[in-house]
């Protein structure tokens, strides 16, 4: 389904995506209110959505069309993907799961139809609540690892596509003070960082700053890595550090979550618990075995409330995990770790 105002833009829309032959266009709406409506008689598996529309508009409408949508991916096509990163950090939060700026008038080209198209891949079909389930439960009939009793002195949290939904989840449940520092690195360019800084501290009711090279780590401040750099630490489990890197990552990602996991494992070990959300692709299995290996453990989002269940299935498939369940569930488990030990 495409929603979006102008004629122009859903005509030029619909022909990109009929070229390809992996995908139907079911239906077309000029409004969020008329997209609802539509939602009632037809299944999609993916919704592109502009945030510049008459009416409600896209950001406002985005939580009764997920609820119309049944197990469909919102995608924001709009040129405020760009232009205003605070409303499409908003929308991400909102459950939208990925975004992509849109060019003017007379600008799409051959290149925006190539990345679109394989944006809209990604996302994959919608999903039943029930069959997620079952797909979960299958995933499951593998070993989990057993996690450490010690108590938590870092926690590090690695998400991609879908990631912001799943965060504000995630510290919605998290009780207020966990006695130790909060490492996030989220897949997002740098512009968008402290404007999601921002948001997550007002979600999370707790500090957020995105992270500046040497910055020491405070017990219950959340530091983010920079969209252009690697979050790392050093300094001893004592007076940590942040550390930013610009290195090649074997994922390809630029801030990536492995080096994250790795130097966290190495500095912490068994102290140390590192949760993968959801993402496509690896990043962050390398760096889940690093830590693993140093003693830490690893929990991972399960498949049904996963946007994009990539990187938390590689980590699984891995034999990495020590959890996979909802982000409120993993919640509980890293409440399960809290212990007196603060980092100052």
């Amino acid at each position: 389904m495409i929603v979006d105002d102008s004629v122009v833009a859903r005509a030029v829309l619909s022909r990109m995506i009929a070229a390809d032959d992996d995908f139907e266009i079911v239906a077309v709406a000029g409004t969020a209110e008329d997209a609802i409506e539509a939602l009632g008689e037809v299944q999609v598996d993916s919704i592109l959505l502009d945030l510049e529309m008459p009416g409600a508009g896209g950001l406002r409408s985005i939580p009764r069309i997920l609820e119309a949508a049944r197990g469909a991916k919102v995608m924001i096509v709009s040129s405020l993907a760009e232009e205003g990163a605070e409303e499409t950090v908003a929308a991400l939060a909102l459950g939208a799961t990925d975004a992509l700026p849109k060019p003017g008038t007379g600008r799409f080209n051959g290149r925006f139809s190539e990345v679109l198209l394989n944006r809209i891949k990604a996302l994959g079909f919608a999903e039943e609540p029930a069959m997620a389930l079952i797909s979960v439960g299958r995933a499951l009939s593998g070993s989990l690892r057993v996690m450490p009793s010690d108590p938590m002195r870092l926690l590090a949290i690695g998400a991609s596509t879908g990631g912001i939904h799943a965060l504000g989840a995630l510290f919605q449940a998290l009780p207020p003070r966990i006695n130790a520092p909060i490492l996030v690195t989220q897949h997002l360019p740098a512009p968008f960082m402290p404007v999601f800084a921002r948001q997550l501290g007002s979600a999370a009711h707790r500090d957020a700053v995105v992270a500046t090279d040497g910055m020491a780590l405070v017990a219950d401040r959340i530091v983010i890595a920079p969209g252009d750099a690697h979050l790392m630490i050093e300094g001893g489990p004592d007076a940590p550090y942040v550390r930013l890197a610009r290195h090649a990552a074997t994922s390809g990602c630029l801030p990536s979550v492995d080096p994250m996991f790795e130097s966290a494992g190495v500095m912490f070990g068994a102290s140390a618990l590192g949760i993968i959300l959801t993402g496509m692709g690896r990043d962050g299995t390398k760096g889940a075995a690093k830590l693993v290996a140093c003693g830490g453990s690893v929990l991972a989002q399960d498949e049904a409330s996963s946007a994009v269940w990539g990187m938390p299935k590689s980590v699984l498939d891995e034999g990495l995990a020590a959890a996979v369940l909802p982000p409120a569930q993993l919640a509980r488990r890293i409440a399960s770790r809290i212990g007196d030990v603060a980092c100052k």
